[in-house]
């Protein structure tokens, strides 16, 4: 390639790079300020698309703004605004003259100010949180206007086909602009009738950064940065909550392994071959803290104790790398979604409730992991009860694949395996259910039915990083 050929080149790669930064930093912030603005939450996201694709259309003749931000914010209003002002031109047939007075009214009467919950995304996502909405539909549209999953994306993390979670963004946005429902940040005393959501949420956009998906990027450790910087938001907005401190706690565990869960060629490394000596031991300290503070202050019926941040006396040897790295490895895909549409208080307290002894469960299967000197010392008999208890407590089909990992661990192949029953019937589309059974048949001494699920996992699995992964058991599975 010439060097005047390279030139083009090179400054369309710097757009491309620009326009991935923009946004991953300017997404939600832009959604937020347009649905601030003038609270159509359906024009919002529209708008701020067709910036993007104005600016991948002008920045590389035009040159990259020296405020992309605000070059994108600009472009997405006057968007907004062309579509109000057609919708008033259809609507009353008056003079555009008009139009931008009452559009400038309509602006400046739409704003909500939000001020007792200071951060911005915070702010966007208690709005999204409306009760008004189904649940799973404030969960779906958060993760959408929120973190900026596309629609692909929230159906992989919620096990829903993709077509129906299209129809659901649909509904909830439709019901908002059609509603006239105030889309605004709730009053102080009314967040917490929002909490059970929010923190549904929250946990969801974490769990997205470490969800492989369709791609070349395996891991989005921004994504779990910003999660546990809203929660930690949360927490000083809302002190002394269960479920957020829970939350947090379970979030700090699963991000302290961030710098481990990738070699330098960017394959997955399972969580019993990772570096313990990378591992973020003082945000695992700050968790265990805070799974005290909670076993100290819990009524009876939260899960007990945490465990012992210093060495213990080591456990059996393990049997194996195979199915529990699979599953731990990754943070859990399994965030709960609220149930009932009720906004009575008591009964989204009695939600709350709930939701902290699950997170509070998870946060403590994650120390265990974390707090074992070695892999060989992991109590998986502990950890096996605490995901009976979970499974009790959700009936979740993804917590049995969990559990069966941890029972496998704890007392063999064949007892897993039976847990695995009926679980291709309750996720038809979760590679990992056929991945986990191959791990067991393989230690079970079967290893043409192993073949036979790796092949199966195959099929299933859309991410190159996890793809390889069983490609590579299942060729060193035919080696042997």
């Amino acid at each position: 390639m010439t060097d005047a050929a390279a030139v083009p080149a090179r400054a369309h790669a710097s757009v491309d790079d620009a326009l991935a930064d923009a946004w991953r930093t300017h997404w939600s912030r832009l959604i937020g300020l347009l649905i601030g603005q003038f609270a159509r939450p359906d024009l919002a996201e529209d708008a701020v698309s067709d910036a993007f694709e104005s600016a991948a259309k002008h920045w590389p003749d035009d040159g990259i703004p020296t405020n992309p931000g605000a070059w994108l914010l600009t472009a997405a209003r006057r968007r907004v605004l062309d579509r109000l002002r057609s919708e008033s031109v259809l609507r009353r047939k008056e003079p555009l003259m008009v139009i931008d007075d009452e559009m400038r009214a309509l602006a400046a009467a739409a704003v909500d100010p939000g001020a007792h919950v200071a951060d911005e995304q915070l702010r966007l996502v208690f709005m999204c949180c409306h009760p008004a909405l189904a649940p799973d539909d404030r969960v779906a549209l958060t993760l959408r206007f929120v973190v900026g999953l596309t629609t692909a994306e929230i159906a992989r993390l919620l096990l829903v086909q993709e077509t129906a979670m299209a129809a659901r963004l649909t509904r909830a946005k439709k019901r908002l602009a059609s509603s006239g429902i105030p889309f605004a940040t709730p009053p102080a005393a009314r967040l917490d009738e929002r909490l059970d959501v929010v923190a549904t949420v929250v946990y969801l956009a974490f769990t997205s950064g470490y969800h492989p998906g369709v791609g070349d990027v395996p891991l989005r450790v921004d994504l779990g940065d910003e999660a546990i910087r809203l929660l930690r938001a949360l927490d000083g907005l809302l002190p002394g909550r269960g479920v957020v401190r829970a939350l947090l706690a379970l979030l700090l565990l699963q991000h302290s392994r961030r710098d481990t869960r990738l070699d330098p060629s960017g394959s997955l490394v399972l969580l019993p071959d990772q570096d313990r000596s990378r591992w973020h031991r003082d945000e695992i300290a700050e968790a265990v803290g805070i799974l005290r503070s909670l076993d100290a202050a819990s009524p009876s019926g939260v899960p007990a104790s945490a465990p012992d941040p210093q060495p213990r006396n080591a456990a059996r040897p393990r049997p194996g790398a195979g199915a529990s790295g699979l599953l731990a490895a990754e943070g859990s895909a399994d965030a709960p979604l609220a149930g009932s549409d009720d906004i009575e208080v008591e009964r989204s307290a009695h939600r709350t409730t709930a939701l902290t002894q699950e997170y509070q469960l998870q946060a403590l299967i994650a120390a265990e992991h974390a707090t074992a000197p070695t892999a060989d010392a992991t109590r998986w008999d502990v950890i096996a009860a605490f995901y009976a208890e979970l499974e009790a407590l959700t009936e979740s089909p993804v917590v049995r694949l969990a559990r069966a990992v941890a029972v496998a661990e704890a007392s063999g192949p064949d007892a897993g395996l039976s847990l695995l029953d009926g679980l291709e019937d309750a996720l038809p589309r979760h590679h990992r259910v056929p991945a986990v059974r191959a791990e067991l048949l393989v230690r079970a001494g079967h290893p043409a039915a192993a073949a036979a699920a790796y092949r199966q996992a195959l099929t299933l699995v859309t991410n190159p990083t996890e793809r390889t992964h069983l490609e590579s058991r299942l060729a060193a599975l035919g080696d042997a």
